[in-house]
């Protein structure tokens, strides 16, 4: 890691400190009239074009995001912490732009990553256990490194479903030992779905530019739903796991959170691509040559595209969901109006016996034990001594920190139980049935047989057949929870699910690799319809970059 404390000496020197007055241009040239975009709504565009005027510099983001994180993580609790280095930091990035070099369009911007993603820094990457509190990762994530390298601001870490909502089952989304419970901002103690909690309502917030998830089985998709924002769920093999806290090599992967489509997909270009420190990706039939995910946002993308409707999966949602139906049936008249042809009943075979079946979390179970210990065993400094599952079960029972036996470890004791790690013998049948799930009797059977080239899902149904098969999704926002709609609380009790002005989306599914079409038919999408600027927040940050320089 470089040491930036140098650059203190350099001072930056900042024009054009108010929203609307004139700036100046980097040759010098003035009357060049600012506009500091509110940031709870700011894109990659407009912040670009006011660091490019002068407007405001990335030393001036990072100190207005942090003043908008202290205003509500007291109450929310979405950020673990915030990067003691980040200003340091930023002051290079704005030392770069002064000498003329800018590394692309998200150089100088500051991004979130989820609190089991790896940084070699001063910040923890513990996944919110204290198990891992004071254990060095080796080397940054290679996701980082390609944030870092694309000239981005590790802004913090973001609080988490503790180790990925892979410990309790009896536990609640966004809870962790060491943050406490994260809470969603359109409703009193609202639900913020895991497991990557506090990305998605520091992202819905404008606490970054955006944050990046991790996703074993809806832990992207599901909370960018509740948090009213766009999330990328990527084929397993696009982007790096290297250095990242694992559940499932089959299963995992790392995607952006954001606030537009536009955004996701730059974020997705800086993070994609092989790495030889995790083979997954080099599977990839892209190389180094990946689509341009953001030339794929055209009003186009919808047309001409074949999209089915699992109907099926559909029928499974009960009477409260209702909403979510009659927005999901409204938005299938606008992708129809935007010159898609629609398939109904392109249905999931498969799909009553998946219900019926613990294989594929028994094949999740199995490949946490094995990848778990590998992650152990990488680690620079592992001040507990954990080399296993066992070890980590023993240190939660004993932490008083860790809330048990209020919050078990019944996941972990169902996985030891089982006594099977991904090279015992039983394993390989175990996972071969569990694709037929997702495959023949899943998303690539409806695909295949309907010649699609995408389906389309509420999101809350969307993600654990991809899952499977690790194949990629995409959300965006649909609507909202009416007035009048019953109050329902998680198992736990301690959280709200359901609840009038709760967020909820739609996401589109396709093959292994189809981010690019995807990204086209979700953005396209997005843009007819805009529904994240009609839903209301019971809570914001007041504070904004116009008063903060």
């Amino acid at each position: 890691m470089l040491h930036w404390s140098k650059w203190f000496l350099v001072p930056f020197l900042s024009v054009a400190t108010t929203a609307s007055g004139s700036g100046s241009w980097p040759n010098g040239t003035t009357d060049c009239k600012c506009v500091s975009p509110s940031l709870i709504e700011a894109t990659t565009a407009e912040l670009q074009e006011g660091l490019m005027k002068g407007c405001f510099s990335s030393v001036d983001l990072v100190n207005a995001y942090v003043t908008r994180i202290h205003e509500v993580n007291s109450t929310l609790h979405m950020v673990l912490e915030v990067n003691p280095d980040a200003w340091d930091i930023a002051r290079q990035f704005d030392l770069e732009r002064k000498h003329g070099r800018v590394r692309g369009p998200l150089h100088g911007l500051p991004i979130l990553v989820k609190g089991n993603i790896g940084t070699e820094d001063k910040m923890e990457t513990a996944a919110g256990s204290y198990a891992l509190v004071g254990a060095k990762v080796a080397a940054d994530s290679t996701v980082v490194k390609k944030l870092r390298q694309a000239g981005v601001v590790i802004l913090g870490k973001t609080s988490l479903s503790e180790w990925a909502n892979f410990r309790s089952l009896n536990g609640s989304n966004g809870w962790n030992a060491e943050g406490g419970q994260t809470y969603a901002a359109y409703y009193p103690k609202q639900d913020p779905s895991g497991s990557s909690s506090g990305s998605g309502v520091a992202a819905d917030l404008g606490l970054a530019l955006a944050a990046l998830g991790t996703e074993t089985s809806g832990s992207i998709l599901s909370p960018s739903e509740n948090n009213n924002i766009v999330g990328i769920k990527p084929t397993v093999g696009l982007t790096s796991r290297y250095m990242v806290i694992p559940i499932s090599e089959r299963q995992d992967t790392i995607g952006p959170m954001a606030r537009t489509v536009k955004d996701a997909a730059m974020i997705l270009q800086a993070i994609a691509g092989p790495d030889r420190n995790d083979n997954y990706t080099l599977a990839s039939p892209f190389g180094s040559h990946l689509p341009n995910y953001l030339a794929a946002c055209k009003l186009s993308g919808l047309k001409g595209k074949r999209i089915g409707i699992p109907r099926n999966v559909i029928n499974t949602l009960d009477a409260s969901s209702e909403p979510i139906v009659s927005a999901f049936e409204a938005a299938v008249s606008v992708i129809s109006q935007a010159g898609a042809t629609i398939v109904d009943n392109a249905n999931f075979t498969g799909y009553d016996a998946y219900l019926n079946t613990m294989v594929p979390e028994a094949v999740i179970a199995a490949d946490f034990i094995s990848d778990i210990a590998s992650y152990l065993s990488k680690l620079k400094t592992n001040p507990n001594n954990l080399h296993n599952l066992e070890d980590i079960r023993r240190f939660t029972q004993q932490s008083p920190l860790e809330d048990y036996p209020s919050r078990d470890t019944g996941v972990w004791d169902m996985a030891l139980g089982a006594g099977i790690n991904n090279t015992s013998p039983e394993f390989w049948p175990m996972h071969l049935q569990s694709l037929y799930y997702a495959e023949e009797g899943g998303l690539t059977g409806a695909l295949s047989r309907n010649k699609l080239d995408a389906v389309i899902l509420p999101t809350a149904l969307a993600w654990d057949i991809p899952a499977i098969i690790g194949s990629p999704g995409i959300t965006v926002p649909l609507g909202s929870f009416p007035e009048g709609t019953p109050i329902e609380y998680n198992t736990r009790g301690d959280l709200v699910e359901k609840a009038p002005g709760i967020p909820f989306g739609i996401s589109f599914l396709g093959p292994r690799w189809s981010e690019e079409s995807l990204i086209g038919m979700a953005y396209a999408f997005e843009q007819k319809t805009l529904v994240r600027e009609k839903l209301q927040r019971y809570i914001e940050p007041r504070s904004d970059l116009s008063n903060t320089l």
